[in-house]
């Protein structure tokens, strides 16, 4: 049976990697082991061939790319739990957004799509109408949007053609035009603009297992990323979102696809508006049936919404500390959500669990909870602690796919072609009607005929716009003419 040591309690304590889609929740206070835990159970996945994708706010979960070394202290923890232990180091991947400590991230603007852009712009209502019209025209002059800057000629566009625009999808106003491209400047200056450009990460190079079968762990790097929330989240939402159009239907297997840890969860649904959390939890609900485990970390169980607490099926709950009356409402929500066992009083016990302990209570045969169990949590064979630069350069020079993100791309997109269409005087309007300024009332005779026959009349268009338009086509031919986005509005079909 494949499944994975936890700990042990009066009896070990395991969780079924069959039942391992059903999600799970890490939750404790500050210092109590909930990185232990996490690392645990992303060596127990690798060892069993399951890909892990988990973001390393602290630094320390780095330490999955080492061998572990015996101490007092870890010896004296094995004896108690009286199970074999053994030094080793998980296949590792590091990723990082900027590109420093690991494999630069990137993904489109057409990709992550107008609804999750906008949370990360933090742009209101009426903003985000303004910014899916900008996208849906895009798709339909078949502009690709790669990077800010095809964004920010599509926004000019967008300003120039309002009237148009406004015509023909809804009211565009100078103002929120305006507000965006403030918003876009505040996220260059973030460092957000590194995000978005090519090679855009392929979402099958996070679910490879090495030579000898193990599952690559992927560490993205996020001890500078989380002090930008908004990014931090929006990038971890792109993510499930895309794992959730793209994959296909699985079903229940044996193990799961993937596994995704979410570290920090609380700042996922911190002021998210009502539409997106609903498009959360249907994501979160779903995505099981894609063959991929979400497990969500935070120190409070009550960080999470009710429904998504409700599809957590695993749950390992280390010490709560009741020192204020939020806080003795969270030991009491997480009290309430285990499978009581007559041995345990469990709002007792959050609070007086040692560090490295834990209530534990995972789904076994039959889909059904493991009554909670008061459990001392294993070690992982690697180390725990943060790893030097030398030793992450060397995991990082053996990398299987460096060669594949570490040198960004530029190629022709909205940007290239909206630049060159000012160039040559051809304008495209959102109705189609295209010419030059002034082409109707070119001079007689063969010179003029020439003229119009180039440059094109105010009612037939010349051949630099017709090479112009079919050069936007080509540039589009990936997205197609109407790209299809899907529940988080990424795009959903290519």
């Amino acid at each position: 049976m494949n499944d994975i040591l936890i700990g042990k309690g009066d009896h070990e304590v395991r969780l079924l990697t069959k039942y391992a889609n059903r999600h799970g929740m890490i939750a404790g206070a500050t210092g109590t082991g909930k990185s232990v835990s996490l690392m645990l159970l992303a060596e127990g996945f690798s060892k069993l061939g399951v890909p892990v994708f988990l973001a390393d706010v602290k630094g320390d979960l780095a330490g999955l790319s080492q061998a572990g070394a015996m101490s007092d202290k870890l010896k004296a923890r094995i004896d108690q739990l009286g199970i074999a232990w053994t030094p080793g180091a998980n296949p590792v991947v590091f990723w990082d957004i900027y590109g420093k400590l690991g494999h630069p991230v990137r993904t489109t603007v057409s990709e992550m799509g107008p609804n999750l852009l906008a949370r990360l712009l933090e742009l209101n209502d009426i903003q985000s109408g303004v910014l899916e019209i900008v996208f849906k025209t895009a798709d339909d002059e078949g502009l690709l949007l790669l990077d800010l800057k095809d964004l920010r000629a599509m926004l000019a566009f967008a300003s120039e053609h309002a009237k148009d625009l406004s015509q023909h999808y809804g009211l565009i106003s100078p103002t929120s035009i305006a507000a965006i491209q403030r918003a876009l400047l505040s996220l260059e200056q973030a460092g957000g603009d590194q995000f978005f450009g090519e090679p855009a990460l392929d979402l099958a190079d996070f679910m490879r297992q090495d030579l000898s079968g193990r599952g690559i762990v992927n560490i993205l790097a996020a001890d500078q990323l989380i002090l930008k929330p908004k990014l931090y989240t929006t990038f971890l939402l792109w993510m499930l979102s895309e794992l959730f159009e793209k994959l296909p239907e699985v079903g229940d297997l044996d193990q799961p696809k993937l596994v995704f840890f979410f570290d920090e969860a609380h700042l996922l649904f911190d002021d998210a508006p009502p539409a997106l959390r609903q498009r959360v939890e249907q994501v979160v609900r779903l995505i099981r049936s894609k063959g991929v485990g979400v497990y969500f970390c935070s120190q409070n169980p009550d960080d999470l919404p009710d429904v998504i607490l409700g599809q957590m099926g695993n749950r390992i709950q280390h010490a709560l500390r009741a020192f204020t009356p939020r806080d003795q409402k969270a030991v009491k929500a997480a009290a309430e959500t285990f499978a009581q066992n007559p041995k345990v009083n469990v709002v007792e016990a959050i609070t007086q669990l040692g560090v490295g302990e834990a209530l534990v209570s995972t789904l076994q045969e039959g889909g059904v909870p493991m009554p909670v169990e008061r459990t001392l949590i294993a070690s992982p064979g690697c180390r725990i602690g943060v790893v030097s630069d030398e030793e992450r350069a060397m995991v990082r020079s053996r990398s299987p796919i460096g060669g594949k993100y570490d040198t960004a791309i530029d190629r022709e997109s909205a940007f290239e072609i909206l630049t060159q269409r000012a160039a040559t005087g051809a304008v495209t309007t959102p109705s189609g009607d295209a010419g030059k300024p002034g082409a109707a009332s070119q001079g007689p005779g063969w010179m003029g005929a020439a003229k119009d026959m180039i440059l094109g009349t105010g009612r037939r268009q010349g051949m630099l716009e017709a090479m112009a338009k079919s050069m936007a086509r080509n540039a589009g031919s990936q997205l197609g003419r109407s790209i299809l986005r899907g529940v988080l509005g990424s795009i959903s079909k290519r």
